[in-house]
């Protein structure tokens, strides 16, 4: 995997990382762009925490802020970032086949 696609995918597990942050993508994912306000209304969470929160998900590239009406910001998930972090995990996984085939195999002569 590129370097580049390995800083993307970093960062996007940093961002995984908070459950704050998981729930903040779900809400987006489930309703659609919302800005700070409206996310904050329906989660546990002042809108200072949100707004948080989606600068660091806007910094791994997983929302994008675009302007809305009366000065608002919504803010809408872009799905790329997640793309290359499933690539590293798919490639991770293509690695860990052989292995776990072998460890099998040998589990299994022990039987």
């Amino acid at each position: 995997m590129a370097a580049d696609s390995e800083a993307v995918a970093e960062q996007v597990f940093a961002a995984l990382a908070d459950p704050t942050r998981r729930a903040i993508l779900a809400e987006l994912a489930a309703r659609g762009p919302a800005t700070a306000t409206d996310l904050a209304a329906r989660l546990p969470i002042t809108r200072q925490a949100v707004a948080k929160h989606l600068g660091l998900l806007s910094d791994a590239g997983l929302v994008v802020a675009e302007p809305g009406e009366r000065r608002r910001v919504r803010y809408r998930l872009d799905s790329a970032p997640m793309r290359v972090a499933q690539q590293f995990l798919a490639a991770l996984a293509r690695d860990w086949d052989g292995p776990l085939a072998a460890l099998r195999a040998h589990l299994d002569r022990e039987e």
